[in-house]
C-alpha cells in the first residue's frame, strides 16, 4: 500500500463527553459531490485544490481510504439511496423506480423529518417513463421537503436549463423558473435551503440528503470568480480554452468545499454539532477531461470507467464526540453500506422490506472495530453513453473482473499490468481465490455492449445475499 494512501492510524478509545442524552437519535447529513473524486481533495493528497473545510472534517473526524461507488451518477445514486447492488434494481439512466424503498422512507419511519436538495435526475425524463412529469416524486421517495434540479424539467427544452447560474429548480413541488432565480447561483440556493432546514426549531431529529450539483460540467465561474460578468443562463457556457475550463473546475471544487463549511457552521450555530453525523462522499470519478496532480503524479479523471479513478471515491465522517479524531481507515466501504449505517445510527433494526446487501460501518465511526468488509462488488451496465458493461470484485489491493483480468491496483491505477495465475504472490493468489468466490455468488455479468436503446435489461431483485465469510 506504500505510495498509494497514507498510513492507517490505530483507533483510539474515546471519552464520550458530548454523547447525546440516552435515547436521543442523532441527526444525519449525507453530502454527495458530483463528478469529483479523491485526487481533488487535500486530505487525500491533492496538490492543486484548496479544500480546507473538508480537510478539517477529516482532521476532526475520520477519513476512509477505500470507499467505492459505481462509475456514473444514476447507478451510484440508486445504489446509495436503496442500499442495493445495481443488479437488483437499476434499469435506466436517470431513473429511480418510485416503488423502491429509500433511506428517506427509512428515516421517516424512524421519526425523522427528511429533506433532499441538489441534483435529482431520477424521474425517468430520459426515457419518458410513466409519471416522469410528476413533481411529487421526491416526496414519494421519502423526503418531506426538497429543493432540486431536474425533477420534471430537463436540462434542455421548455422550462429547462442548467444548474448553476439562474437555474430552474423545483422546491417542494413548485417550479422556480430561470426568471424566478435570475442572477442567482444554484448551489447557493440549494445550500441555503439545507441550512434553513437544519436550523429550524423542531423536536424531531432530521435527515438531510444533499447530492450537490458541484462540480459537474459545464465548468463555469463561481460567485467568487465571475466578477462583473452577466449571471444569466448564458453564464453556464464553459470557456473554449482547456486551461480556462481547468481553472473554473478548480474554483468549483473550492466552492464545493466552501458550501460544506457553510453547512457545518449551520449545524454548529443551531447547537446541534454534538448530535449530528456528517458524511461527505462523491458519486463517481472526476470528469475525464480533467487531469490533476496527486501525490506527485498526474491523475486523469475516470468517470464512466471501472478503473480506480472511476469508482474509488472519498468518504469523510464527523460526529463530534463520537468519531475518533484524525483516524484514517483502510476498511472497505461499499455504497450499499450507507443505508445500513444510517439505519443503525437511527436505531432502526432492518426488516424484511429493507436491503440485504449493505453492512453498517457505524461501529467504526464510534471508534470500535465493527465488522469490516473483505470485498466490494461492482455490477455495472449504465445503459447510457458508450460505457461498456462490467462486473468486478475487489479488496483494498487486488481487483478481479468477471473475465478473469486481475490487477494489483495501488501500483497499477490504470490497470495496464494484468496478473496471470501465479504472478500475484501468495497474498495476491489468496485474494484472487476469495474474490472469485464473490463473483461465483453474484448474478451473471451484464452484457458488455448496451446503449440507451437496448431492450433487454435484466434485474435480479430476489438474488440471495452474497455471503463469503468462512
Amino acid at each position: 500500500m506504500l505510495g498509494y494512501w497514507k498510513p492507517v492510524f490505530l483507533f483510539c478509545t474515546l471519552s464520550f463527553a458530548a454523547v447525546a442524552s440516552a435515547g436521543e437519535k442523532p441527526n444525519v447529513i449525507l453530502i454527495m459531490a458530483d463528478d469529483v473524486s479523491w485526487e481533488c481533495f487535500g486530505c487525500y493528497g491533492a496538490e492543486e485544490y484548496q479544500t480546507p473545510h473538508i480537510d478539517q472534517l477529516a482532521a476532526r473526524g475520520m477519513q476512509f481510504d477505500h470507499c467505492y461507488s459505481s462509475p456514473i451518477c444514476t447507478p451510484s445514486r440508486v445504489k446509495i439511496m436503496t442500499g442495493q447492488y445495481n443488479f437488483r434494481n437499476y434499469t435506466h439512466f436517470g431513473y429511480l423506480n418510485p416503488q423502491e424503498k429509500t433511506f428517506g422512507h427509512l428515516m421517516q419511519s424512524a421519526g425523522y423529518r427528511t429533506a433532499v436538495a441538489g441534483k435529482w435526475q431520477l424521474n425517468g425524463l430520459y426515457h419518458r417513463a410513466e409519471g416522469c412529469e410528476d413533481s411529487t416524486r421526491p416526496s414519494q421517495a421519502g423526503f418531506d421537503e426538497s429543493c432540486l434540479w431536474q425533477v420534471t424539467k430537463p436540462k434542455t427544452g421548455p422550462g429547462g436549463g442548467e444548474r448553476f447560474w439562474s437555474p430552474p429548480l423545483e422546491q417542494n413541488g413548485k417550479l422556480l423558473t430561470t426568471d424566478d432565480n435570475a442572477g442567482k447561483y444554484g448551489p447557493d440556493l440549494m445550500s441555503d435551503f439545507v441550512c434553513d432546514f437544519i436550523q429550524r426549531r423542531d423536536e424531531k431529529p432530521f435527515f438531510v440528503y444533499y447530492p450537490t450539483v458541484l462540480v459537474h460540467n459545464p465548468f463555469v465561474p463561481t460567485p467568487d470568480t465571475i466578477g462583473d460578468a452577466p449571471t444569466t443562463q448564458d453564464a453556464n457556457q464553459a470557456p473554449r480554452s482547456k486551461a480556462a475550463k481547468k481553472q473554473n473546475f478548480i474554483a468549483m471544487v473550492r466552492y464545493l468545499d466552501k458550501l460544506v463549511g457553510k453547512i457545518v457552521r449551520a449545524v454548529e450555530d443551531a447547537g446541534k454539532l454534538e448530535n449530528t453525523l456528517i458524511l461527505f462522499t462523491a458519486d463517481n470519478g472526476t470528469n475525464t477531461s480533467i487531469t490533476s496532480r496527486w501525490n506527485g503524479q498526474a491523475i486523469k479523471g475516470g468517470k464512466g470507467g471501472t478503473q480506480d479513478m472511476g469508482t474509488h471515491v472519498p468518504l469523510v465522517a464527523y460526529w463530534k464526540g463520537h468519531t475518533p479524531t484524525g483516524v484514517v481507515s483502510n476498511d472497505l466501504v461499499d455504497f450499499t453500506d450507507f443505508y445500513a449505517t444510517i439505519a443503525e445510527a437511527a436505531g432502526v433494526t432492518l426488516g424484511d422490506d429493507d436491503p440485504i446487501d449493505g453492512r453498517s460501518f457505524l461501529p467504526q465511526l464510534q471508534g470500535r472495530k465493527g465488522n469490516p468488509r473483505d470485498w466490494v462488488l461492482c455490477h455495472y451496465q449504465p445503459y447510457w453513453g458508450k460505457f461498456p458493461g462490467s462486473q468486478f470484485a475487489r479488496n483494498e489491493t487486488f481487483k478481479l473482473y468477471r473475465d478473469g483480468d486481475f490487477y494489483r491496483v495501488p501500483q497499477d491505477l490504470e490497470e495496464l499490468n494484468r496478473l496471470t495465475l501465479g504472478q500475484a504472490g501468495e497474498q495476491g493468489e489468496t485474494a484472487r481465490n476469495r474474490l472469485q468466490i464473490v463473483l461465483d455468488e453474484a448474478p451473471p455479468a451484464p452484457t458488455l455492449e448496451a446503449g440507451k436503446n437496448i431492450k433487454q435489461r435484466p434485474t435480479y431483485p430476489d438474488w440471495k445475499a452474497i455471503i463469503t465469510e468462512e
